[in-house]
C-alpha cells in the first residue's frame, strides 16, 4: 500500500483520530497532513499476511505483540503516525495504548515501486529515531528478496541481503526462517506477464 495527499485542513492529532473513525480508508498523519493509503496488490496484502503469521506464531506466548497493517505507529518525539505492514512491540508502555503503539522493536514494510524509495529514505530515517527499533524489514513483493537493517550493538544500522535459500534472521525477536516460508504459494509475473510459481524462482 502507499500513501496519497488527502484533500482536507491540517488537522490537530485529536482531530486526526476523530475524524478517521469517519472515513473509509487509513490514513497517515505527517505534521498535520492527512494521506490516504491506496490499496496494493494480491501479492502485496498475501506476503504481509505471511510475514505478520510467521511473526505472531513465534510470538504466540511470550510478552511480545505482532500487529497487522491496521495498527498505527507513532513516529517516536512526534505527533506522526504511520501505517507499516506489520509491526512488532514487545514494550509494556505500548500496552496503556489503544489507538497506536510507540515502541516498536520490529517494523515490516512490504515494498512497491511506488514507495520503495521512500521506505528506504524518509521513512526508514524517520522510524530509526526510535530507541527500541532494532529490526527494519524490506519484503519485496516481486521476487523472492528482503533486506533487512539490522541496528548494530554499537548503534550503528547494517543491511543484510535476503535471497532464494537464506535463512532470515530477526535477532530482535530471537526468529530465524527459510525466507521462501514469506513467499509460500505466491506466484510472480515474467517479463512475458505469465505467472511464475514461487517454487521455480
Amino acid at each position: 500500500m502507499f500513501a496519497v495527499p488527502s484533500p482536507s485542513p491540517k488537522l490537530t492529532p485529536i482531530e486526526y483520530f476523530e475524524w478517521e473513525e469517519q472515513q473509509l480508508c487509513r490514513h497517515e498523519y505527517i505534521n498535520g497532513e492527512t494521506y490516504a493509503m491506496s490499496g496494493g496488490t494480491q501479492n502485496h496484502s498475501r506476503i504481509g499476511l505471511k510475514v505478520a503469521a510467521l511473526l505472531d506464531g513465534h510470538l504466540t506466548n511470550g510478552n511480545c505483540r505482532v500487529f497487522n497493517s491496521d495498527c498505527r505507529v507513532n513516529l517516536v518525539g512526534t505527533d506522526d503516525y504511520t501505517y507499516p505492514d506489520a509491526s512488532v512491540s514487545c514494550d509494556n508502555r505500548d500496552k496503556t495504548s489503544i489507538q497506536y503503539i510507540t515502541y516498536p522493536c520490529l517494523i515490516v514494510e512490504v515494498l512497491s515501486d511506488s514507495t520503495e524509495a521512500y521506505d528506504r529514505g524518509n521513512k526508514f530515517f524517520r522510524y530509526r529515531q526510535n530507541p527500541q527499533l532494532q529490526d527494519y524489514v524490506l519484503v519485496s513483493s516481486r521476487e523472492i528478496a528482503i533486506d533487512l537493517y539490522r541496528k548494530s550493538e554499537n548503534g550503528r544500522w547494517e543491511i543484510i541481503n535476503y535471497r532464494a535459500g537464506d535463512i532470515v534472521e530477526l535477532q530482535s525477536i530471537n526468529l530465524s526462517f527459510p525466507i521462501e516460508q514469506a513467499y509460500r504459494g505466491i506466484d510472480f509475473l515474467d517479463v512475458t506477464g505469465e505467472p511464475i510459481p514461487s517454487e521455480k524462482l
